[in-house]
C-alpha cells in the first residue's frame, strides 16, 4: 500500500484453532477519519491491539510511514506518534483532568518552571478545544461517562499524534456530546493532519463522521468504501446492518 501513514498488510491472528483475523489489510491516510465496524466477534478490537502493538500478529505486518513496526512495542509506537483510547476508560482517577494531560506530555523529559508552564498551557488549550476547559481542576475519577470519554480523547492528543485509534469513543455519550466529539475529531484530522481510525457500534455516528468505512466480519474485510457504498452493500446488510 502506498500513500498511507499507517498500514496493516495481510494480518493474521489465531487464538488456538480460531482465526480472529485472516489476511486483513487496511491503510490510513493523513487527515482521514476512517470507521471500522462489524458484528461482535468480527475482530475489530484484535486489529486495534495489533495496530497499537499490544498483540503481535501471527502473520502479516504493520507499517508506520513505510517503516515496518510489527515487532515494535506499544511504548515505541506511542512515542512515534500513535495514540489509542480503550473501551474501558483508562484515566488516572485520582489526578485532575489537567494533570492527566500533563502526564501525557512528560515522556519528552525536561524540567523547569518554563517547561511546566508550557505544558499546562498546552493542556488548557486542548481541553478548551475539546469543550471541557472548565473541568481542568476536576478529579478525573469524578467525571460522568461522557465527559470522561472526552477527557481521555484530550489526553490522547495532548501531545499531537500522527495516528489516533479510538475504541468506542462515543459509548455512554449523550447526543450533544457525540456531536461535540465528532466536531473535535474532524477538526483534529483537518488541522493537525492526523489519521483517525475509530471502532464504534453506533453505526449512524460512524456513517455521519467518517469519509471511509471498513467492515470486518469473521476476521476478514467484508467491505470497504464510502458510507453510502457500505450502506448499500448487500453482503454488509446481510451480515451486520440488517435488511
Amino acid at each position: 500500500m502506498t500513500g498511507y501513514v499507517l498500514t496493516a498488510e495481510a494480518v493474521g491472528v489465531r487464538f488456538g484453532g480460531v482465526r480472529a483475523l485472516d489476511g486483513v489489510s487496511l491503510g490510513l491516510r493523513a487527515g482521514e477519519v476512517c470507521g471500522l465496524i462489524g458484528p461482535n466477534g468480527a475482530g475489530k478490537t484484535t486489529l486495534f491491539d495489533v495496530l497499537s502493538g499490544i498483540r503481535r500478529p501471527d502473520a502479516g505486518s504493520v507499517r508506520l510511514a513505510g517503516a515496518d513496526i510489527t515487532r515494535r512495542s506499544p511504548v515505541w509506537r506511542a512515542r512515534h506518534g500513535m495514540r489509542r483510547t480503550f473501551q474501558r476508560q483508562q484515566l488516572f482517577g485520582q489526578l485532575s483532568v489537567t494533570d492527566n494531560l500533563m502526564v501525557a506530555q512528560e515522556w519528552r523529559g525536561g524540567r523547569g518552571r518554563a517547561l511546566a508552564r508550557e505544558r499546562r498551557e498546552r493542556a488548557a488549550a486542548v481541553l478548551d478545544g475539546c469543550g471541557i476547559g472548565a473541568l481542568g481542576d476536576t478529579y478525573a475519577g469524578a467525571l460522568p461517562v461522557g465527559r470522561a470519554r472526552m477527557a481521555e480523547l484530550a489526553r490522547a492528543v495532548a501531545d499531537p499524534p500522527r495516528v489516533l485509534l479510538l475504541d468506542e469513543p462515543a459509548s455512554g455519550m449523550s447526543a450533544p456530546e457525540r456531536a461535540q466529539l465528532a466536531s473535535v475529531v474532524r477538526d483534529l484530522a483537518a488541522r493537525e493532519g492526523c489519521a483517525v481510525l475509530l471502532v464504534e457500534h453506533n453505526v449512524a455516528f460512524v456513517m455521519e463522521l467518517c469519509a471511509r468505512v471498513v467492515v470486518l466480519d469473521l476476521g476478514t474485510v467484508l467491505a470497504e468504501g464510502t458510507p453510502a457504498q457500505v450502506r448499500d452493500d448487500a453482503a454488509v446488510r446481510e451480515a451486520y446492518l440488517g435488511r
